[in-house]
């Protein structure tokens, strides 16, 4: 998924939507009410592309989380992330099964499931696009350059002025 410019600030509720950085704060946009306001420099604010989920193996950056909820709940939102504790963890272990059990908490997995609830009922849930190759980025193409024969003649430079 792609999450640019999402972001969240701790102690405020709901996501946020980067606007303009300002001489001592950035300005945000509320995703959900579209009221904007600061965030100062002693604000922690997290941008949800920075932020993994600990497995086993790697750690899996957050939108690839969410192509993976988006995936089993086929496009659909998830439930409440304020339901059993026990029930979230099943959930989120039918998602991500080699999740890190000692190092990802309840509270980080209600918030997983909250900000996803969030990004869907506002149609922000993009999936990242896989980019073209090189070769078709710069014109390449698999057909031979232009081998003809014409030669272009030098412009020849005007003599200067003697001073």
């Amino acid at each position: 998924m792609i999450l640019k410019d999402i972001l969240s600030i701790s102690g405020e509720p709901g996501l946020f939507r980067f606007i303009a950085q300002g001489k001592n704060a950035i300005i945000v946009e509320h995703l959900e009410t579209k009221k904007r306001s600061s965030a100062y420099g002693s604000a922690k604010v997290s941008s949800l592309e920075d932020i993994a989920i600990f497995t086993e193996k790697e750690d899996l950056p957050l939108g690839k989380v969410f192509d993976l909820i988006f995936e089993k709940e086929k496009g659909g939102a998830t439930f409440d992330s304020k339901g059993d504790a026990d029930k979230l963890k099943t959930w989120f272990e039918t998602i991500l099964p080699d999740y890190s059990k000692d190092k990802v908490y309840i509270s980080d997995i209600k918030k997983v499931a909250q900000w996803y609830n969030i990004l869907h009922k506002l149609d922000l849930l993009v999936k990242e696009e896989p980019e073209p190759e090189a070769d078709t980025i710069a014109g390449k193409t698999d057909e031979p350059e232009n081998t003809s024969s014409t030669v272009k003649k030098k412009k020849k430079s005007s003599p200067k002025a003697k001073a």
